[in-house]
């Protein structure tokens, strides 16, 4: 799924605050949205395995949102639903497409690194890849409970992730051309630092 989905995901996630301690919902909601996003920043290294946990992102929320129950804070809200957003995105990472330059192909059997046992998971692809039509569909959907519920800083982020989205999932499909594109004309002494997934085969 695209980073601004785990990004409204996390919002929502973080909206679950206003049950609990509505004083506390920017942090909470802040906190999921950066939460979210946070796995995706090993990209360009390790892609879905250097930062994606689906398990201990899992037990450490759990123990960190009990804290947050037991000691409602801005720090511990903060954390508690920061690791809540990231587990929910490693998990559901599992629900898309494979890891290679072009999932929609379905030849990856790599959904997303389980630390835990020491294996891949296998992508499901329900969301078939990042980017899909399902996937931007996904990502309006989560949007509306946000729009409703805030406005001001929050709902300018939800509207904006959402345009994000829909321009990306347009692009997605030419953006992997042009990378082919770049990397086939990138000296072979410099392919060392672009991600396996990006040479593919056409480099030899």
């Amino acid at each position: 799924m695209m980073a601004t989905t785990h990004a409204l995901v996390g919002v929502l996630l973080g909206s679950a605050s206003l049950f609990v301690a509505p004083e506390l919902a920017p942090v909470a909601v802040t906190a999921g949205l950066a939460g979210g996003v946070f796995p995706d920043l090993d990209l360009y290294s390790g892609h879905r395995k250097t930062l994606h946990f689906p398990v201990y992102y899992s037990i450490a929320a759990a123990v960190a949102l009990g804290a947050a129950v037991l000691f409602p804070t801005v720090w511990t809200f903060a954390l508690g639903f920061f690791l809540l957003a990231a587990a929910a995105h490693s998990a559901s990472d599992a629900l898309g497409g494979g890891l290679e330059l072009k999932p929609w192909l379905g030849q990856s059997e790599r959904a997303v690194y389980d630390h835990y046992h020491e294996r891949w998971i296998s992508p499901r692809r329900w969301i078939r890849y990042d980017g899909a039509p399902e996937d931007f569909a996904l990502a309006a959907a989560l949007a509306v409970p946000s729009l409703a519920l805030y406005d001001g800083t929050i709902q300018t982020l939800v509207i904006l992730a959402v345009l994000i989205s829909g321009v990306y999932a347009l692009l997605r499909k030419p953006l992997v051309s042009i990378a082919e594109w770049l990397v086939a004309r990138i000296p072979s002494h410099m392919l060392a630092y672009v991600p396996e997934r990006f040479i593919g085969d056409f480099v030899q």
